[in-house]
């Protein structure tokens, strides 16, 4: 039985081929990201969906849970988690629904709204915790400091380009 080739290695080729070599690495690059992400969230999802969670609330409760008083403003749960604002009001939106998050006056800004876990809320985030760790985290298939370490650069170099398209 012939050996099934490598459909993003067959693109690369395809890249050259059509004379785009000199974007033909990075495309590969991204493509290999994109696939890897997508077995990624597969994984965890398949944790993460008995408990009723997505990976996105997952990381609002684990980020507030690990917090001294189990509460962040708004706009810090965004800017630690590196996403998009309407994102975190979305995972709030639906955390609070569930009664795992509540939302909070800030006490000395008015301005400012509170997300705090709540019991239930630090309950799921441990057990979800514990499946995801067993069942994924645990159990990488590469090696995880250099893997992390190189797409750590890329996510800098990303930042450094969305700095140059503002200015």
């Amino acid at each position: 039985m012939p050996a099934v080739p490598d459909p993003i290695e067959e693109s690369r080729k395809q890249w050259i081929a059509h004379g785009w070599e000199d974007a033909a690495d990075g495309m590969t690059l991204v493509t290999s990201v994109m696939r890897v992400h997508q077995l990624l969230l597969a994984r965890v999802d398949a944790v993460l969906k008995p408990l009723g969670l997505t990976f996105s609330r997952y990381e609002v409760l684990r980020l507030l849970a690990f917090t001294k008083r189990g509460e962040l403003p708004l706009n810090k749960v965004t800017q630690r988690l590196q996403v998009h604002a309407t994102s975190t009001t979305n995972s709030v939106d639906r955390l609070e629904a569930a009664g795992l998050v509540e939302r909070l006056p800030h006490p000395n800004d008015g301005r400012t709204t509170l997300a705090a876990i709540t019991p239930e809320g630090r309950a799921l985030v441990e057990r979800a915790t514990d499946a995801l760790n067993s069942q994924v985290f645990e159990r990488p298939e590469v090696e995880s400091a250099t893997l992390t370490q190189l797409l750590g650069r890329l996510l800098y170099l990303r930042e450094g380009l969305e700095r140059d398209q503002e200015d």
